[in-house]
């Protein structure tokens, strides 16, 4: 079997509504489908919840559970704030200086952009903590080849030693 892609990504969100809302405004997503039930199909528990669904584009859904009988949410206190992310696909730099001057004139803050060698990229937060990405790719095929060419070798090294690999070090030596 081969995968056909995700189906659709599950996060927690603090309000369904507001969340909705906040994906439309700053990220242009729209609501496509919304499940509230009583109790749990998978598991059965009885748990009311809100289950929200937004286009992420490309037939990519990112979806929200609204848990209010459940305690406030947190975070994985063992893992930096800057790991786990949801990172988005823009098509232009322009894209995403549109989007970074919409956030920060509603007083969001956003770090970046950010030169990744391969891509370049915007990080805020969303209203529930969780940290988003906008991204607009900037590789060229050679370099892509390049990095292709090294994986397993640095998987490897990484393996065996836990150290940062030197094998891709040209995508940070600007100049």
């Amino acid at each position: 079997m081969k995968l056909k892609g995700v189906h659709h990504v599950a996060y927690r969100c603090k309000d369904a509504k507001e969340t909705v809302e906040w994906y439309g405004k700053y990220l242009n997503m729209d609501f496509v489908l919304a499940i509230a039930e009583d109790q749990v199909p998978s598991t059965k528990a009885p748990e009311p919840y809100m289950h929200v669904f937004l286009d992420a584009g490309s037939d990519n859904i990112l979806a929200f559970f609204e848990l209010p009988s459940q305690p406030t949410m947190g975070r994985d206190n063992n893992t930096p704030n800057w790991v786990q992310h949801l990172a988005f696909k823009v098509d232009t730099i322009e894209d995403l200086y549109s989007a970074k001057a919409r956030m920060e004139a509603d007083g969001i803050e956003v770090i970046g952009p950010i030169d990744h060698t391969i891509f370049k990229s915007i990080y805020f937060f969303d209203p529930n903590g969780h940290r988003c990405e906008l991204a607009v790719n900037t590789g060229t095929a050679d370099m892509h080849k390049k990095l292709d060419n090294v994986k397993w070798e640095m998987l490897e090294e990484w393996s065996q030693t836990k150290r940062a690999p030197k094998h891709a070090r040209w995508m940070h030596e600007k100049g």
